[in-house]
């Protein structure tokens, strides 16, 4: 059913009953005023016979016939429209319109009154009367007749509005919500052909002058972007998974060929010298540790590409810098690893990202950059600078040439002799573009050694809108990280 047909039958059928019900209201007021003016009048009469009454009671009680005619025929007379009756001691007198003498009356009614005498009703006052012999009581009846004629004559006047009010009503209020609703109806006219799975075709902006409808509007344009935005990211979301399964198809092809091969000499030489049989286990353990952190890094990669905004929040980098150096102490028990991190200082972000991006710049530092002696000593800080917060990660190693320090940023890039899995850096590359940071790649103190300087803002904006560092590489992403001409 139409909204315009909706907002007629509703109106049809509720303005009928606002009619009854001030009718109603109508009935009651005028009801109350004409028993008002009645009343009125009766107590007029009441007072204006009251005397004769008296007289007529007194002469009756006198034993005086014909002055008892003669008061009351004065007393009729004097009633005018009104009937009157006269209750004294031992008789009574009654004349003019009045309801039967065996309809029963109230006791008293020093107010007017309403006395029914079969269809007819009456309005009816008491007034007390006392004599020298006695007392008796003084009776005014009005009938309802005119009063009950005003009446009904209300009721029909409202019944024939009520039945006028609600077609008329009704086709009125069609009328104008038919147009009221003209806006709602053109904005459902272009959004008929909009199909977001076959066309890029959106909802312009064209505001109709109408509150709701401009209101509606923007909420479908809202919807459709951020189905387009869904879209996007799930079509960014089958990409990656598809990458994923490239490159680790890719990487994973060597080891497990190796492993296959070592596999293969143990199957087939069961009486391998020992020698020989240590060396290839050690070498299929090797293979497996490769395998493990290999997958490891790519499903890291993979959650980094896809995280949401709603999983940034306040993160205290200083915490986040001596979880991370525990667990390298930990790891790596000969190493020496000093942290100087400032209390306090927080950014925006993923947590599990930094933490991240901390363990990888502290295992490259301790994998890459022992010295000569084969010791590692690794220098972590933590400082704020304006509104940025800076990460160092120094070593006492062998330091990356520069023309190789843009490059190893790039997935499944590795050093020479290097058994990792070449995703390290990339990992800090892409938690760095995360957070809208930049990461550089400098000689350490004093020229000796490697320094890895990270630049994060406190408050980051927006996440990227195209992270694809599982699909491609930091070379597209250049702009994220950057190299420091040597000093």
């Amino acid at each position: 059913m139409r909204l315009s047909t909706r907002i007629g039958l509703a109106v049809g059928v509720t303005v009928p009953l606002l009619v009854l019900a001030s009718g109603w209201l109508l009935l009651q007021l005028v009801n109350r005023d004409l028993h008002g003016a009645e009343d009125d009048h009766l107590r007029a009469r009441a007072t204006a016979v009251a005397q004769d009454a008296r007289a007529l009671l007194r002469a009756s009680a006198n034993n005086r016939p014909k002055a008892a005619d003669n008061r009351e025929r004065q007393l009729y007379s004097a009633a005018l429209d009104v009937g009157v009756r006269v209750i004294g001691p031992h008789t009574t007198f009654s004349g003019g319109p009045q309801p039967d003498a065996s309809v029963p009356l109230p006791a008293r009614a020093t107010t007017p009154v309403t006395v029914r005498d079969g269809g007819t009703s009456w309005r009816a006052l008491s007034v007390p009367i006392t004599t020298a012999r006695g007392s008796g009581t003084l009776w005014v009846f009005s009938p309802n007749a005119a009063d009950q004629a005003q009446l009904r004559l209300v009721r029909r006047r409202v019944a024939v509005t009520s039945l006028l009010a609600a077609p008329l009503a009704g086709l009125l209020a069609w009328g104008v919500a038919t147009g009221a609703s003209g806006p709602l109806r053109r904005l459902g006219r272009r959004t008929a052909g909009l199909d977001p799975r076959t066309s890029t075709a959106r909802l312009p902006e064209e505001p109709s002058g109408v509150t709701e409808v401009d209101e509606l509007a923007a909420t479908l344009r809202t919807v459709l972007a951020r189905y387009d935005e869904q879209a996007a990211r799930t079509a960014e979301a089958l990409d990656t998974a598809r990458s994923f399964s490239a490159a680790a198809s890719h990487e994973l092809r060597t080891p497990l060929m190796s492993m296959g091969t070592n596999l293969d000499i143990l199957a087939a030489h069961p009486d391998l010298p020992e020698p020989d049989r240590t060396e290839v286990l050690t070498d299929l353990r090797h293979e497996h540790a490769r395998l493990l952190g290999l997958l490891v890094m790519l499903r890291e990669l993979g959650r980094g590409d896809l995280v949401e905004a709603e999983a940034l929040r306040a993160v205290d980098l200083a915490e986040v810098a001596d979880a991370a150096v525990a667990e390298a102490r930990r790891r790596a028990p000969d190493a020496r690893i000093i942290l100087d991190a400032a209390p306090g200082l927080t950014v925006h972000g993923w947590e599990p990202g930094l933490r991240l991006l901390l363990d990888n710049l502290l295992a490259n530092a301790l994998a890459h950059g022992r010295d000569q002696d084969g010791r590692a000593s690794v220098a972590v800080g933590v400082r704020g600078e304006g509104e940025q917060v800076v990460i160092t990660v120094d070593d006492r190693g062998p330091g990356v040439p520069f023309e190789e320090r843009g490059r190893i940023f790039e997935r499944f890039a590795r050093g020479p002799g290097s058994s990792g899995s070449g995703l390290g850096l990339t990992l800090v590359a892409q938690q760095t573009a995360l957070h809208q940071g930049a990461v550089t790649v400098a000689d350490g103190p004093a020229g000796v050694g490697t320094r890895f300087e990270v630049r994060l803002p406190r408050a980051a904006g927006t996440l990227p809108v195209h992270r694809d560092w599982l699909i491609g590489t930091a070379g597209t992403n250049r702009s994220q990280s950057f190299p420091k001409e040597a000093p």
